[in-house]
């Protein structure tokens, strides 16, 4: 048994070539991906009973706030074996509070399962999230789950795909059935029917004639799918031009270039919680999902040869009882254990004492990591979310991870005060798990502010200090984190002169501030040329205007989206140092952002409500009442649908006034979607 409690091996033999899958699975909360990932874990034999959300035994959800929510909160990665392939797979939370986790997995993934609600279609999460792989630049295959349910429609789920996600979605089955009658699915490549007679697991899948109804459709798809799919293979479309049939496996060797080049989007349906159409989707992960180095990536990244330098990516870390455990992506070379890694961000080399392959709660030790794997390291103290750790020989930065802004604060302090050394402690571990969680402390009041994406966040954070950290904290009222920018430019020179006896401080500094694009962040300049101001006290100018746009000039919240432009200034040969530059820059930029017409910006949310059609009125009278701005309305079902741009301070208590108003029966998700000017009044100061 090793000391985290897993199993004892060596894991497989790194020496020959795998046959490797990394995938996620990902979708809005509720689509059904933690009920697909324990059907996949069951059907690749990883794990020989059903897992329920609903009974929290499920594997990958193992932690006990997880279970006893009935939501997944952290990523939890998993190895299964699939015909041969050994497929990494990924279970990433749906809901928005813990988009963080869905963002570092997509990162380091080269497909993903994208699952969709055969009921409600495209959701707002699943927005978030297609961006988020968007923008990793991650080939997908999409799954259209709970096609047992009333209300479900596989072809308006993949048209509100095309519609709402900008994609070509190409339906590879067809559901048999509807509704409750959901048993099976046609196979558009082979025209063949798949079909479950027990809901159960207990009875393989059976094949069978296409039903003689659906004749006609699945010819009329299967004419589209081959139309879409043979552009992009060069002897398939000069042998489809000519009028040849085109055999099934060109069919898939075409689908699969596409897919990779992520031209279009195959689309797959199922029940999962009903154990349809679980193997159907294994096949495709493996079929039409790259290996590691197959897919686009990013540029600068290093191919997958484990026989060049070491190169990794840190994407999650996790501490427990035996220590931390930092999560990488191996993209290049091998580490064996106990090995020496070079941290690029830090420019320090640390021990990589022991090596785990993950299975969620469970891991087995290895004696080496090989490209292409994902796995743990336990030994490495300095290494933090989005760290490169390679070869020293060979250095390499690898993208970081984006880490999303967060929109709500509350105060914390120890009930306690024998606790705060253990509260401080506890934070700062918490802070290296989750880099979506902030900290800071409020001159004014003297508390400690915890800042993150959502209520429910908070909420787990509080309980984990309880839990596992056995701090008791009191816990001050959500409130919203707002944030200040500037809306015109302005120029100060400021002089720092102070003199006590002994060396003295002198900095001057000519400073100048401009307004960025929201979401733009803060960038800083330097103009400075002839040594005016010796080039090692640059950076302490920078430092020193960070520093101060903590504290925003108007209310006291951060200052956002600003270029701050260093133009001139003047030092003392024996006066001058880092300290009185940073001081001066401070003081300075407190100066020109009063002078730049500063002001407060609030979050607004992106709300979906989905209500009973009569209480449609008392839905958007009350978003009204909340300034809120009706975007759109729609029918999902027999139920309307309301999406609306609200801001976040009107939104705290909002589920009791949605359930009172509407009998229980209306339901709502809301995500960050910008940044605006906050109204006179508006403004909640910190308590």
């Amino acid at each position: 048994m090793n000391p985290l409690g897993g199993r004892a091996g060596q894991g497989p033999d790194l020496g020959a070539q795998r046959n490797l899958r990394n995938i996620g699975v990902i979708a809005h909360v509720d689509a059904g991906k933690t009920t697909t990932t324990e059907r996949i874990l069951f059907y690749t034999g990883e794990s020989h009973r059903i897992g329920n959300v609903d009974t929290g035994n499920t594997v990958t959800d193992f932690d006990p706030q997880e279970r006893k929510r009935g939501i997944t909160i952290n990523s939890a990665a998993i190895t299964v074996h699939w015909k041969g392939t050994q497929i990494n797979l990924i279970d990433t939370p749906g809901h928005i509070d813990f988009n963080i986790e869905v963002n570092r997995s997509l990162r380091v993934l080269d497909g993903a399962v994208v699952v969709f609600d055969g009921v409600a279609g495209v959701e707002p999460q699943t927005e978030t999230n297609w961006r988020l792989a968007d923008n990793y630049r991650v080939p997908r295959i999409a799954f259209v789950n709970k096609l047992d349910r009333v209300g479900a429609d596989f072809l308006r789920v993949v048209a509100m795909m095309e519609e709402r996600l900008g994609v070509r979605a190409l339906p590879l089955q067809l559901p048999i059935g509807e509704e409750a009658g959901f048993r099976g699915v046609v196979d558009l490549l082979t025209m063949r029917a798949l079909l479950w007679d027990r809901d159960d697991a207990t009875e393989p899948l059976r094949e069978d004639d296409v039903p003689p109804d659906m004749a006609a459709l699945a010819a009329a798809h299967r004419a589209r799918l081959v139309e879409a799919v043979v552009e992009h293979d060069d002897a398939a479309l000069a042998a489809y031009l000519n009028g040849e049939a085109i055999d099934v496996e060109t069919l898939r060797r075409c689908i699969r270039a596409g897919a990779l080049k992520s031209a279009f989007v195959p689309v797959l349906a199922g029940s999962a919680f009903r154990n349809r159409g679980v193997e159907p989707l294994l096949d495709a992960v493996v079929a039409y999902l790259p290996k590691p180095g197959e897919a686009a990536g990013f540029e600068g990244q290093p191919e997958s040869d484990p026989a060049g330098p070491f190169a990794a990516l840190a994407f999650k870390l996790v501490s427990d009882d035996h220590g931390s455990k930092t999560f990488v992506r191996v993209y290049r070379g091998r580490l064996k254990r106990g090995d020496m890694v070079f941290n690029a961000n830090t420019g320090r080399s640390e021990r990589a004492t022991r090596l785990y392959e993950v299975h969620a709660g469970d891991h087995i030790e290895r004696d080496e990591l090989v490209a292409g794997d994902i796995a743990a390291i336990v030994g490495l103290k300095d290494t933090l979310t989005g760290h490169t750790l390679c070869d020293r020989a060979h250095p390499v930065h690898l993208e970081e991870i984006v880490v999303p802004e967060p929109v709500i604060d509350v105060s914390i302090e120890p009930r306690r005060q024998v606790d705060s050394q253990g509260l401080s402690k506890a934070l700062q571990s918490m802070l290296r798990e989750d880099p979506s969680l902030h900290i800071r402390h409020d001159a004014e009041s003297g508390q400690t502010i915890l800042s993150g994406m959502g209520e429910l966040q908070l909420e787990v954070a509080v309980e984990n200090l309880r839990s596992r950290h056995n701090v008791d904290v009191v816990v001050g009222r959500p409130q919203v984190a707002y944030r200040e920018t500037i809306t015109a430019t302005a120029e100060v020179r400021h002089v720092h002169k102070k003199q006590s006896g002994g060396p003295g401080q002198f900095a001057d500094v000519h400073l100048r501030v401009a307004p960025l694009p929201r979401g733009e962040g803060i960038r800083f300049e330097s103009q400075v040329v002839g040594g005016a101001i010796p080039r090692e006290f640059i950076p302490a100018v920078e430092a020193g205007i960070r520093r101060a746009a903590q504290v925003g000039v108007v209310a006291g919240y951060p200052v956002v989206d600003f270029v701050a432009t260093l133009l001139d200034g003047s030092h003392h040969e024996r006066d001058s140092s880092t300290l009185a530059f940073e001081l001066a820059a401070a003081a300075a930029f407190r100066e020109v952002a009063a002078l730049a017409s500063p002001e407060v910006l609030e979050p607004i949310m992106a709300v979906e409500v989905i209500t009973p059609q009569d209480y449609l009125g008392d839905v958007i009278g009350d978003l009204n009442r909340r300034r809120g701005h009706v975007r759109s309305q729609g029918q999902r079902g027999n139920a309307a649908v309301v999406e609306a741009h609200v801001p976040l301070k009107e939104m705290f208590g909002y589920i009791g006034s949605l359930r009172a108003l509407s009998s229980g029966r209306a339901q709502f998700s809301m995500q960050l979607h910008h940044h605006a000017t906050a109204p006179a009044g508006a403004v909640t100061q910190l308590a």
